[in-house]
């Protein structure tokens, strides 16, 4: 048996987390860190997790005390380096999986896309869990990569959920109720993250009135013409076997996906010359975006079949 710690579970991925490894036969939870739910039964949150653990406010630079086999850090942007100094310091040989952007850009991190990098995993102990809209561009891209002349266009809609849950414009269902909210049109972290483990994206986010689920629609200048057949045939041949990536001949629907812990990639598209091809790609933005991959990578490091714990259907 492996303890995991969870650092950061008062959001909406932490408690996804929590019941994936509620029924995990080779992880137990060895403690889960909010400030906000100190002393709270995790159980009366996560009614699936059958256990008295409650949660604690461990400081970022105690982490290292924590007697754990492998750490989760599901904490905003730019708050992972504190946690990992501690760690460093206190469990140096714990996994860590950070969930934030912090790492994705640093070379000495493993990048945990399993479906697309997993054979460049070799047992690092650090790994960083890639973004939900990043994760959605890559796999509509990666089958056609070779054939690709210039950045791909990306338009991306995701449900409020993946505006954490601190208040903001972008998770009010007031004010998404009947709209759809553009932000960050250029220069989006998860479009950087594409460019740096695929190729250059052009990425355009919006957020509408649903809680979860995304969906991106993506546009391939080609360098040579193809047919659809020859281009739905990359696309089965590359996720052949892949139980977390469905590729469909329609386009996939995003209300389809919600609740789902793998990915839909087909609506295949082409000009009539064969030029340009149009791909959507759906995912639960807290699952397969975040709280399923985090566990995709968390079997790997410990040796565990990578879909254990994960329903795959």
């Amino acid at each position: 048996m492996n303890w995991i710690g969870l650092v950061g579970a008062r959001g909406h991925v932490g408690a996804e987390l929590i019941r994936l490894l509620a029924t995990h036969p080779g992880f137990e939870l060895g403690f889960v860190s909010s400030r906000e739910l100190d002393g709270q039964r995790v159980a009366d949150r996560v009614p699936q997790f059958a256990s008295e653990l409650r949660y604690r406010n461990i400081a970022h630079e105690a982490l290292g005390d924590e007697r754990v086999d492998a750490y989760v850090l599901a904490l905003p942007n730019g708050k992972a380096e504190q946690c990992i100094a501690a760690i460093e310091a206190g469990n140096p040989d714990a996994v860590v999986i950070d969930l934030s952007a912090d790492y994705r850009f640093d070379d000495a991190w493993y990048y945990g896309l399993p479906e697309l990098t997993r054979s460049g995993y070799s047992g690092q102990r650090r790994i960083s869990n890639p973004g939900c809209y990043a994760t959605a561009m890559q796999l509509a891209i990666a089958p056609m990569r070779d054939l690709v002349a210039g950045p791909v266009q990306c338009f991306g809609v995701s449900g409020y959920s993946g505006a954490g849950t601190t208040p903001s414009d972008k998770n009010d269902p007031d004010k998404l109720r009947d709209n759809l909210m553009p932000y960050a049109l250029t220069g989006h972290l998860h479009g950087r993250e594409v460019a740096r483990h695929l190729l250059p994206v052009e990425f355009m986010p919006h957020v509408a009135p649903h809680f979860r689920g995304l969906t991106v629609t993506a546009n391939l200048h080609l360098r040579e013409p193809t047919t659809l057949d020859a281009v739905r045939q990359r696309y089965r041949d590359r996720y052949d076997g892949e139980p977390l990536v469905d590729v469909t001949d329609e386009a996939p629907w995003v209300s389809r996906i919600a609740g789902r812990h793998g990915a839909q990639v087909g609506g295949f598209s082409l000009t009539e010359d064969g030029s340009r091809l149009v791909v959507v790609s759906t995912l639960d933005n807290l699952l397969k975006g975040a709280a399923t991959q985090a566990l995709q990578n968390l079997n790997l490091a410990f040796g565990h079949d990578e879909f254990e714990g994960i329903p795959t259907r």
